[in-house]
C-alpha cells in the first residue's frame, strides 16, 4: 500500500510531537510552516539523518571511523527510505585554492581543452593547474596574492626611531628588534621619518644583507642589516611558529593582500599563459563572467576538440540556468554566499545518471531574485522527471507553487509546532485557514505614506567591483531595501563601499556567531545588551 512513499512513523525529534506522515516518492514535496515549525526537524534532523544513518551502515568500520557519525533519530520507523543527497546552504569554505571552477570540475575540463588545441603546447591538462608545481607561479606559489606590509599603517612618520616611529610589536622603543636599526650607524635616530630622504626610507625598509662598517659598539659583530620589510616578512609572514601566532591579531593590522606582481592574480606561470585558445589563455576564460564564457566556449569549432566543447558546454549551461553566469571560475568559494554554496552543490547532480533517490534542499531560493526562481524551478522539475524525490524546505510562494504535494507544519513555532497541519496541494492550502495558507491567499496593499528622511548617507562614483562609478544618497531614518538580480552590485554597494565611508555602521548579516562552547543564546544576547548600552551608531 505505501510502496510509493516515505512513511514516517512516531516521529519525535526535537519538538515533533509523535507524528505519522506519507511522502510520496519521485514527486516534489514542498514543506511550509513558520520558523521553529518542525519543517527541518522531519526534514533533515529525521529523514535525513536515518538515511545517511544506515548509509554509512554498510561501509566498513574502518570506513566509518572516519565519516561523520549520525546518531539515530527519535523516530519509530521509516520505511521505503531511499539515499539521500542533503543539498542546504552551509557555505562551501575550503583554502585559497578552491575556487568555483575547482570544486565544479569545470575548470579541470577546460584545462583538458587547452592540452588539446592550445597554441603553443606546454603540456598537458595537468600542467595548467595552478596547484600544480608544473604550471603555478613560482613567486606567489599558485596562490594569486601576496601578502605585503602596509607602509603607511607600519610607520608612524611624524616620529622619530626613539619615539617609537615603527608601530610593529618588538621594533618599538625598548624592543629588543629596534637595536638592530638604532646600533647600526645608517640612521639620525631623533630625525623624524617624514625628513627622512628617499634613499634613507629605503635603506630602512627594503635594503638588505649588507654589512656594516661603522656601527655602534652594541652592535653585533658578526650580524648583516636586514631591512625592515624583508625582515618582519621573515621572521612573522613565512614562518608558521609561535612568534607568529603569538602576534596573529598584531600582525593582521599591518599585513595587505595584493595581486602577485609576477603573475598578475592569475596564480600560473609565464610559461602556461602563454598557450591560447582562439587569442585567450585559460587565466582569462577563467575571469570571465560565466554566461561571457559560455560564448567563448560555443566559439570553439576544432573536431579534435568537439566532446570536450560539448561537455563544457553542457555544465556552463547548468551554472548560468540556475541564476550563477555573474560568476567566474577564478573566483574563491570562501566568498561565496550559503545561497550561492547550496545552488553550486545543484550543479554536481545535474549531470548524474542516478535515478531514485531523494534530494533536500535547504530554502533554495534564499538570495536569489524572483526572475532566478523560475530557473530553479526548472532543474527541481528535471530532478524529479529523472525518477528521484525531491524534498524542499521553502517559504517563497513562487517555490511552494511547483509542489505536486505540501506538507505543512505548525500551528505555531516551538513547542507550539511539531504538528502536521495541513496535507495536500496548493489550491487547498489557500484555503485550509492555517498560518502558511492565509498568507499565501493574502494579497498585500502598498504603503501610501512613507517616513520623511532625516539626512543621507551619500556615495559618490564608487567603482569597486561591478560597480561604475555609481553615485546614490541612502536615506536615513527610514527603512531602505537595495534590490536587483544576483549579481548585480547590491552586496559589493552595502558591504564593500559604505562602511569604508561610513565606518560606524553596523552590519548585521548571515555570518556565523563567534563564540565558544560555552556560549549559548542567554549569555550571547546578554553580552550583545551590555555593548549596545555603549554604541551610538546608525544600523544596516
Amino acid at each position: 500500500m505505501y510502496d510509493n512513499y516515505i512513511h514516517v512513523s512516531g516521529a519525535r525529534e526535537r519538538n515533533l510531537k509523535n507524528i505519522n506522515v506519507l511522502i510520496p516518492k519521485k514527486k516534489i514535496t514542498v514543506f511550509t510552516g513558520v520558523s521553529g515549525s518542525g519543517k527541518s526537524s522531519l526534514v533533515f534532523d529525521t529523514i535525513a539523518a536515518e538515511s545517511q544513518r544506515q548509509l554509512n551502515e554498510t561501509y566498513t568500520s574502518f570506513i566509518r571511523h572516519r565519516m561523520p557519525h549520525y546518531g539515530k533519530p527519535d523516530v519509530d520507523t521509516i520505511e521505503n527510505l531511499s539515499v539521500a543527497f542533503i543539498i542546504n546552504q552551509k557555505r562551501l569554505g575550503g583554502n585559497a585554492r578552491s575556487t568555483v571552477g575547482t570544486i565544479t570540475d569545470i575548470y579541470s575540463v577546460l584545462r583538458l581543452l587547452f592540452s588539446r588545441i592550445g597554441e603553443p603546447f606546454v603540456g598537458y591538462s595537468d600542467v595548467f593547474s595552478f596547484n600544480n608545481p608544473a604550471g603555478m607561479c613560482e613567486h606567489c606559489e599558485g596562490l594569486g596574492k601576496i601578502e605585503t606590509i602596509d607602509i603607511e599603517r607600519l610607520l608612524d612618520k611624524n616620529k622619530s626611531l626613539n619615539e617609537g616611529a615603527i608601530r610593529f610589536p618588538t621594533f618599538k622603543p625598548g624592543g629588543w628588534r629596534l637595536t638592530r636599526y638604532i646600533h647600526s650607524g645608517f640612521f639620525d635616530n631623533d630625525k623624524k621619518l617624514k625628513d627622512y630622504s628617499a634613499e634613507e626610507l629605503k635603506l630602512l625598509l627594503y635594503t638588505n644583507g649588507i654589512k656594516i662598517k661603522n656601527p655602534t659598539p652594541e652592535w653585533h659583530k658578526t650580524s648583516l642589516y636586514e631591512g625592515l620589510i624583508p625582515r618582519i616578512e621573515r621572521s612573522f609572514l613565512k614562518k608558521e611558529d609561535g612568534e607568529k601566532v603569538r602576534y596573529g591579531k598584531e600582525i593582521e593590522r599591518f599585513v595587505v593582500k595584493q595581486d602577485c606582481p609576477h603573475c598578475h592574480g592569475t596564480r600560473l606561470n609565464d610559461k602556461v599563459l602563454s598557450c591560447k585558445v582562439n587569442s585567450k589563455n585559460i587565466a582569462q576564460c577563467a575571469d570571465m563572467q560565466i554566461n561571457e564564457l559560455l560564448y567563448f566556449i560555443q566559439s570553439v569549432h576544432a573536431p579534435v576538440a568537439a566532446t570536450i566543447v560539448a561537455e563544457l558546454e553542457n555544465r556552463i549551461q547548468h551554472m548560468v540556468s540556475i541564476g550563477l553566469g555573474y560568476l567566474n571560475l577564478s573566483r574563491e568559494t570562501s566568498t561565496l554566499s550559503g545561497g550561492e554554496s547550496q545552488r553550486i552543490k545543484m550543479v554536481s547532480q545535474l549531470g548524474s545518471s542516478l535515478t531514485e533517490l531523494t534530494y533536500i534542499f535547504d530554502e533554495p531560493s534564499i538570495g536569489l531574485h524572483p526572475h532566478d526562481i523560475s530557473k530553479i524551478n526548472e532543474l527541481m522539475r528535471l530532478l524529479r522527471d529523472k525518477g528521484n524525490t525531491v524534498l524542499i524546505v521553502e517559504h517563497d510562494p513562487d517555490m511552494i507553487k511547483i509542489a505536486d504535494h505540501i506538507i505543512d507544519m505548525g500551528p505555531g513555532a516551538g513547542t507550539s509546532g511539531g504538528e502536521v497541519v495541513y496535507q495536500g496541494n496548493l489550491d487547498r492550502l489557500k484555503t485550509a485557514g492555517t498560518l502558511t495558507g492565509r498568507y499565501l491567499s493574502y494579497s498585500p496593499e502598498l504603503k501610501t505614506d512613507t517616513r520623511p528622511p532625516k539626512g543621507f548617507l551619500s556615495i559618490h562614483n564608487a567603482a569597486m567591483h561591478n560597480l561604475k562609478n555609481l553615485s546614490v544618497d541612502i536615506p536615513k531614518g527610514v527603512m531602505t531595501v537595495v534590490t536587483g538580480v544576483a549579481g548585480s552590485g547590491k552586496s559589493t554597494l552595502i558591504n564593500g563601499v559604505l562602511p569604508r565611508l561610513y565606518p560606524e555602521t553596523v552590519f548585521i548579516d548571515q555570518k556565523g556567531i563567534q563564540a565558544s562552547k560555552r556560549s549559548n543564546i542567554a549569555t550571547f544576547q546578554v553580552s550583545l545588551t551590555l555593548s549596545e548600552n555603549y554604541l551610538q551608531k546608525e544600523t544596516v
